[in-house]
């Protein structure tokens, strides 16, 4: 994996798969690689190690074109970062692949392969699914049947495309697991592995089901499904715009994204909350009996959307009254869930596509759950088609590989989750509802005020700049914020940070805590502050420097060894966690910022994780 351009059409295509390649560098990346059919139909390939600014440089020095190519952006999965495993890769008679996700079978089809003379230069399973179409091709008449009896041989996930010499008109598409799209133009088409890449060139596209192989010429797209049958897939309209992908006057993607939240979320409650309630038709038409009938909930994500689940478990059993179970998604997958009468099964994921979440929900189709429910960011996902209802939080392209404005619309469309079973619960009453819709209305307001804490927060984090490890500190539903927090410290600056609940200090974590930890503590005024600072009182008698942030009437002032940053008045136990997150996102920020490292495009991780 990570990233596939390709385009097929009259004009040169080798500057639309270039600016295809930057606008998914935000997935994260290790090499780029293009291949492209010239004038005489030979395949010309070119590949690099590093950002595709090093591949922009090789191709000035070794000029190409052509009207039909391929073009990639890797992610290390089968061997190291190198020239040799970059894609795309090649097989005999001018064959060239490009693939995202793994083939878990790709040793046995290796050793086949090589008993019948094929030789290999990498260590990727992608250059098997190349010699085994080539395998394939000598047999067949024709290479759209060549790929599909290559993947029907394919264990694991997959996304493909395929161009070569002795078929010079038509890209070849093939789709398990990993999402691919065709976008449509006039006399021109383009394949891509996200909708970002093709903006400048198309807002019409085809995206591919489960099974699909795909034949793509200049003048027409031809979709035959798993049983080989053609099949017609709509064509959608997006309703993204080209510049959504530019940081504009920001340094980075991050700091844009995380000054984009007040009007994300704003755009998130958008006409599903009105005179004081909540629209619940905003989770589907069937929304209303399917959430009515529910008596248990069952959530399932990964990451950071793991977070926002877990924040919602507090309010879905305090406020709705409701069983609440939450856990990520990769270890659901491998286990026998105990499904309970009317249990809503919810997947959270900001891509759709994320491989573990999918497959989760996949299982629960099959389980016996009353009805799943998917809170997502990209309404054209795998995750949005395959659940029956579904909240698109309306975050906009969000580039930055560690999650910021995703995550607090996915708190706030859990917000409305919570308020909808609450109605339907007997949690609220309409003069309840009425108070927590609110809530959520003044949201955008007080992230506002809590981002003009940034300059205090920048200084702060010269504090963090020569730090090893840091620890993180919260109490009820501030506690996943900590683990938030804790996860974007170390996604981006590398620093070690840890979270726990603030009163599980005395039972291992206070054994860490010395003059070299920083200790990070987020505290709203709620039932638990005054525990809370009994839990910072242990940490400052051992030596701890403690960063809190605090509520003004929390009664917290700075001190020797006490950090206090004032966040703003008035915040509700309800909109704390979405608040609160905000300083932690700038402090990771520009903690990376000041030890160098590359926050839109942190090491060793990627944007959308479509593999398992």
């Amino acid at each position: 994996m990570c990233g596939i351009v390709g385009a097929v059409a009259e004009r040169n295509v080798v500057p639309i798969l270039m600016e295809g390649l930057k606008r998914l560098e935000y997935r994260g990346y290790d090499s780029a690689g293009i291949a492209v059919l010239n004038g005489s139909s030979r395949l010309s390939r070119l590949r690099t190690v590093g950002k595709v600014s090093t591949l922009d440089d090789a191709l000035a020095h070794t000029p190409t074109a052509g009207r039909i190519g391929i073009a990639h952006t890797r992610w290390a999965t089968h061997g190291v970062p190198s020239e040799r495993n970059a894609h795309p890769h090649v097989s005999r008679d001018g064959l060239a692949i490009v693939h995202n996700g793994i083939i878990e079978n790709h040793e046995q089809l290796r050793a086949d392969l090589e008993q019948r003379g094929y030789q290999f230069s990498s260590e990727t399973d992608t250059e098997v699914i190349a010699h085994r179409i080539h395998y394939h091709r000598q047999g067949l008449p024709d290479l759209l049947q060549a790929v599909r009896a290559t993947v029907a041989e394919l264990e694991g996930a997959y996304a493909l495309a395929v161009v070569s010499e002795n078929d010079p008109e038509r890209l070849i598409l093939a789709r398990e697991g990993c999402p691919v799209v065709v976008g449509v133009g006039v006399d021109e088409n383009f394949v891509a592995s996200d909708v970002a890449a093709l903006l400048p060139v198309t807002r019409r596209f085809i995206f591919l089901e489960e099974g699909d192989v795909a034949e793509v010429r200049r003048d027409a797209v031809r979709i035959v499904d798993r049983n080989g049958d053609d099949v017609g897939r709509p064509i959608r309209e997006s309703d993204l715009s080209a510049d959504a992908a530019e940081k504009g006057p920001y340094r980075h993607f991050m700091l844009k994204e995380i000054h984009e939240q007040p009007r994300a979320i704003a755009d998130t409650l958008q006409e599903r909350v009105a005179h004081g309630r909540l629209l619940e038709a905003a989770f589907g038409p069937e929304a209303g009996a399917l959430l009515g009938r529910t008596r248990n909930v069952h959530m399932v994500a990964c990451g950071t959307s793991f977070h926002a689940a877990t924040v919602a478990r507090y309010f879905i059993e305090q406020i709705c009254k409701l069983p609440c179970t939450v856990e990520i998604a990769s270890e659901y997958r491998y286990r026998s869930p105990l499904v309970q009468p009317d249990s809503l099964f919810v997947s959270i994921s900001q891509s759709g596509e994320t491989a573990d979440t999918l497959a989760a929900l996949r299982l629960a189709r099959q389980s016996g759950y009353l009805a799943t429910l998917a809170i997502c960011n990209a309404p054209e996902s795998s995750l949005v088609r395959e659940s029956q209802l579904v909240m698109l939080t309306r975050a906009g392209p969000e580039i930055g590989v560690a999650s910021t404005k995703a995550f607090t619309t996915q708190l706030a469309a859990l917000g409305m989750l919570v308020i909808a079973l609450a109605r339907l619960h007997g949690g609220a009453d309409p003069e309840r509802e009425r108070g927590l819709v609110t809530r959520l209305i003044e949201l955008p307001g007080l992230i506002e005020q809590t981002l003009a804490l940034e300059p205090a927060i920048r200084r702060l984090a010269e504090r963090f700049a020569d730090k090893h490890h840091a620890l993180f500190l919260g109490r009820g539903a501030l506690f996943p914020i900590a683990m938030e927090g804790a996860l974007k410290l170390k996604e981006i600056s590398y620093i070690h940070a840890e979270a726990y609940p603030a009163g599980e200090l005395k039972h291992g974590p206070l054994a860490l805590v010395d003059a070299d930890m920083p200790v990070v503590t987020v505290a709203p005024n709620n039932d638990l502050l005054e525990k809370l600072k009994s839990n910072l009182m242990e940490v400052r008698a051992r030596g701890g420097e403690l960063f809190v942030f605090a509520d003004p009437e929390s009664g917290m002032q700075s001190s020797d060894g006490v950090t206090v940053i004032e966040m703003p008045r008035h915040v509700t136990y309800f909109q704390a966690p979405a608040v609160y997150t905000v300083p932690l996102q700038l402090l990771a920020y520009h903690a990376a910022i000041l030890r160098g490292t590359d926050v839109d495009q942190p090491r060793n991780l990627a944007k959308s994780v479509t593999v398992e």
